[in-house]
């Protein structure tokens, strides 16, 4: 039988045999850059209620949550390194070294909001008394916990921040506050970004373009924003920002005759860039939920295949629009379109490009 423990969140330190011991939190939460800001509203509520929290992140997030307010400390496992080296006796040391680190701290809680077999291990081999999972955690990794909360992100209607957040529900916690931070910009960052803006025209709103993710079914069709951009060069300030290899996109949709930072900025440097910044026009990718992370930019997603409800930015209707077609078929939530002829795809040319101008219209106040 598993030990009750108080849930009381004005209970700030947890009491076991007569031994007092501290709140430790570790949060398990690896990738993706989206998913880790997510679950920064977690992080922030376990803090607000006395928790020391610390958070094991890998390469794709870490820059988000290191130094970030939300936290104590940050354990960085490089999950991109581990896997580009494949398995070796180095990444193995690595992996037991950090294993160590995590069984010194002691934690009281751990929290595994990755739910996969990558973040069992980390679980499972802990030594906290309290291992939480949902239900529905996939490859096995519901068992790396001992309490389980009901599933979550399951019925696709809720944002997934607010099912990250039923964890801090399972522990008694107030989450009506969703409070998102972000780690303050560096100088360097600060400076590179002021000389990027200095030869703007300060008399028209700044809107960054951010036209590429992950997957391809995700992705808007290339027409469409070459049409909609041609609509709208005139009046705004353009930064089409992305990776090296979104470079090509972004020359065929008109990227290439306004400021193009593909593969140019690092992540600190796009949060200091969204500072700055009046709308983003973006899809469902990091960059939309980093956006919103900064709380600056208005922002339109243009989501195709996956669900809106899940990942769209949660707030103010007239500063975040989550733009769709639809289709019977939406959303479907896969990599690769299971139609064929024509229909195939058919979601990456929705919503048309008047719907989205007469978005940007509203919600720029023209």
């Amino acid at each position: 039988m598993l030990k009750k423990f108080d849930r009381n969140p004005l209970c700030h330190r947890i009491e076991e045999k007569g031994v007092v011991l501290s709140k430790k939190v570790l949060l398990i939460r690896l990738s993706s850059l989206g998913d880790c800001i997510f679950n920064i509203p977690l992080a922030n509520v376990l803090k607000r209620n006395g928790y020391e929290v610390t958070w094991l992140v890998s390469e794709k997030g870490y820059d988000v949550i290191k130094d970030n307010s939300c936290v104590d400390n940050t354990i960085l496992a490089p999950m991109g390194l581990w896997k580009k080296r494949g398995f070796s006796l180095e990444s193995f040391r690595e992996y037991i070294e950090i294993m160590k680190q995590i069984r010194a701290e002691k934690f009281d809680i751990v929290i595994d909001t990755q739910m996969l077999i990558k973040s069992m291990y980390f679980n499972i081999f802990s030594g906290a008394k309290r291992r939480i999972v949902a239900k529905n955690a996939r490859e096995l990794s519901m068992f790396g916990g001992n309490e389980w909360i009901e599933a979550i992100n399951k019925d696709k209607t809720t944002s997934a921040i607010k099912n990250y957040l039923r964890f801090a529900d399972y522990l008694g916690l107030d989450t009506s506050n969703i409070e998102v931070t972000l780690p303050d910009s560096s100088q360097e960052a600060k400076e590179k970004i002021q000389e990027i803006l200095k030869e703007i025209d300060t008399t028209k709103p700044i809107v960054v373009v951010a036209p590429a993710t992950t997957w391809a079914p995700k992705h808007w069709a290339r027409n469409n924003w070459r049409e909609l951009i041609a609509k709208i060069e005139d009046k705004y300030n353009l930064i089409f920002t992305g990776t090296d290899k979104d470079n090509d996109l972004i020359k065929y949709i008109g990227g290439d005759r306004h400021i193009n930072l593909a593969g140019k900025t690092n992540l600190k440097e796009l949060i200091e860039l969204f500072r700055h910044t009046d709308l983003l026009l973006s899809l469902d990718s990091g960059s939309t939920h980093l956006a919103w992370a900064t709380q600056v930019p208005k922002i339109i997603t243009i989501f195709c295949c996956t669900p809106k409800s899940l990942y769209a930015p949660v707030g103010d209707k007239m500063k975040y629009r989550a733009l769709s077609g639809h289709l019977p078929c939406q959303p479907c939530h896969k990599r690769k379109c299971f139609l064929a002829g024509k229909e195939q795809n058919l979601c990456t040319k929705l919503p048309n490009v008047d719907n989205v101008l007469k978005n940007i219209k509203d919600l720029m106040g023209e």
